[in-house]
């Protein structure tokens, strides 16, 4: 398993009702979408940050591996907006509001990636997918989820194991055992998948397959005060950025 689900399953948040933190988590990620970057941004990341490391439980380290990579996006995509390309500075010049709109958007993008990264930290795939069917999704749509996120880390783990086999046999020793090596792993993963595919297919049909997979789901009841703390976070990060824009524009 991926670090970031093994600890959504071991997290003190597990045995409440995913809609209690997908409100929690997406709303600060809305919220940080749309309240303006400054001083919005700032107030929703630290909310968030707030959140994740005391009651949800999240260690600091999990937290910063998980995101930096998202944050690595939300750089990538603010540096083309401090340059512009043609009119009268040349092909390539600095924008004249590049720097404030690459902070804008960077603030931006980075809090509301934090509000995504805590529903991913507390709730489990597992615990989503088959309440989605009560949602309305249909139940072939959900199945198939399911079978491709069971089937995603088994093809992790053999790629794990093929990769450790490799570097046994000194397959990482220089550039061209590095490409080769590579190659086979691509090929080995591919035949792979479609044999885990076929074994899959062959015992749902074994064991009376008839559209639907009939999975246990936890019950969790909706906790009305998470609902209300939650809402209430929410309304005072809007009322406070409002404030705070209007004292210091």
């Amino acid at each position: 398993m991926l670090p970031i689900d093994v600890a959504a399953h071991s997290s003190r948040w597990r045995r409440r009702h995913p809609l209690e933190k997908a409100l929690l988590g997406l709303g600060l990620t809305v919220t940080a979408v749309c309240l303006p970057p400054w001083p919005g941004g700032p107030l929703v990341a630290a909310a968030t940050l707030v959140v994740l490391l005391g009651p949800a439980g999240v260690a600091g380290r999990q937290l910063w591996r998980a995101f930096r990579v998202p944050l690595g996006f939300c750089c990538t995509g603010a540096l083309p907006l401090l340059v512009s390309v043609g009119g009268p500075g040349g092909f390539v010049s600095l924008a004249p509001d590049g720097p404030r709109h690459a902070a804008e958007l960077l603030l931006r993008t980075s809090a509301a990636s934090l509000g995504v990264l805590l529903f991913a930290f507390t709730t489990p795939v597992s615990d989503v997918l088959p309440r989605l069917v009560r949602a309305g999704v249909p139940a072939p749509v959900v199945d198939v989820a399911l079978v491709m996120y069971r089937i995603g880390f088994l093809l992790l783990d053999s790629m794990a194991q093929v990769r450790r086999a490799q570097a046994a046999r000194l397959g990482h020793t220089n550039r061209a055992a590095v490409w080769r090596s590579l190659a086979g792993l691509a090929a080995t993963a591919f035949v792979r998948a479609f044999d885990r595919a076929g074994r899959l297919q062959e015992g749902l049909a074994g064991r009376g397959y008839d559209g639907a997979l009939r999975v246990l789901v936890p019950e969790a009841a909706l906790s009305r005060r998470f609902l209300a703390a939650s809402a209430a976070l929410l309304t005072s990060l809007v009322g406070l950025t409002l404030v705070l824009k209007e004292l210091y524009p």
